[in-house]
C-alpha cells in the first residue's frame, strides 16, 4: 500500500478507522492500514472515537481456505522447511486474527464509556499485532512460501462471537485466555526453532512474545477496572466469565514466570485449570 493510498485511507474517527480496517480483505493491505491508522490516533490526527456500524465478520481473501482444527497441517518444527512453514504459517493466521480482534473491540464497543488510556491501549496492540502479521508474511516469503499457502483454523472467531455484547468478558476471553496461551506455547517453539538453527523465525517470535506479556497486562488492567465499577472481585468474576462462555477450562501447562510479567498470577487461572 503506497504512502498516499495510506494517506486518502485516514478517517475521521477511531471507530471508522477501525471498520475500515475490518472491511479490508488482503491481510497485507490490513496489516499496513492498521499501523497508518494507529499512527493516526496516536498523532492526533484522528482524535475522536466516534460510533460506525460493525461488519458481522472481517473481510477476507479466498486463501487461506477455513478448516476444522483437526484439518490444519501439522505444526512441527523440523530440519525440513515445511514443517517450519507449516508453523509458521499458522501464527501468521493467528496474528492476522489478533489484528480483527482489536479493531472489533474499539468498534463493538465504542459507545461504552471508556478511559482514553483504553483507545490508546488497543490502538497500541493493533499496531504491534499488525506488525507482528508483516514479520511473519516476510519470513514466509523468505522460506519460499507465502500467507494463505495453506489451510488454517475456521474457529479463531469463536471467542469474538461469544463475547460480542459483554466488553467485560471480551476482555477475559481475549488478552487472558487466547493471549495468554501464547504466552505458554511461544517460548517452546522459538526453542525448537534454535535447535534446528532458525534463527531468524525464532528471532522474529521473541518480538511477538515479549509484545505478548504486555498485551495481556493491559486486558487484565481494564478488565480490572470493569470489575471495579461494577464492585466486582476480578479473580471470581473472571473465572465465572471462563466457565460461562469458554469452551472448556483453560489448559495447563502454563509459562507462569511469563504470565506473572503480565501481572497475570496462578490465583486466576490456577483453580479453574483442566487438570
Amino acid at each position: 500500500m503506497t504512502q498516499q493510498r495510506q494517506d486518502s485511507l485516514v478517517p475521521t474517527s477511531l471507530a471508522q478507522a477501525a471498520v475500515t480496517a475490518l472491511s479490508i480483505a488482503n491481510s497485507i493491505e490490513k496489516a499496513e492500514a492498521t499501523r497508518c491508522f494507529a499512527k493516526a490516533w496516536q498523532s492526533g490526527e484522528i482524535s475522536e472515537v466516534g460510533i460506525a456500524p460493525i461488519p458481522k465478520e472481517p473481510a477476507r481473501e479466498k486463501k487461506p481456505v477455513l478448516v476444522p482444527p483437526q484439518e490444519v497441517p501439522r505444526r512441527k518444527v523440523t530440519q525440513e522447511v515445511e514443517g517450519r512453514v507449516a508453523m509458521l504459517h499458522a501464527l501468521t493466521h493467528i496474528e492476522l486474527h489478533a489484528i480483527n480482534l482489536c479493531w472489533d473491540i474499539i468498534a463493538r464497543f465504542a459507545s461504552t464509556p471508556m478511559p482514553k488510556g483504553f483507545y490508546d491501549d488497543w490502538v497500541s496492540v493493533a499496531d504491534d499485532e499488525a506488525r507482528h502479521h508483516l514479520l511473519l508474511c516476510e519470513r514466509l516469503d523468505q522460506l519460499g512460501s507465502f500467507y494463505g499457502a495453506l489451510p488454517a483454523h475456521a474457529g479463531l472467531w469463536k471467542g469474538a462471537e461469544v463475547t460480542e455484547h459483554n466488553l467485560k468478558a471480551r476482555l477475559a476471553v481475549v488478552p487472558m485466555v487466547l493471549e495468554a496461551r501464547g504466552i505458554d506455547v511461544t517460548p517452546g517453539i522459538i526453542k525448537k526453532l534454535k535447535a534446528v538453527k532458525d534463527f531468524e523465525s525464532a528471532d522474529r517470535l521473541q518480538v511477538i512474545y515479549d509484545d505478548e506479556i504486555t498485551h495481556v497486562a493491559k486486558g487484565k488492567r481494564w478488565f480490572e477496572y470493569l470489575c471495579a465499577q461494577d464492585n466486582e472481585d476480578p479473580i471470581e468474576s473472571w473465572q465465572n466469565i471462563i466457565l460461562t462462555l469458554f469452551k472448556g477450562r483453560v489448559k495447563p501447562p502454563f509459562n507462569e514466570e511469563g504470565r506473572n510479567k503480565a501481572d497475570f498470577p496462578i490465583d486466576f487461572y490456577g483453580p479453574i485449570a483442566d487438570l
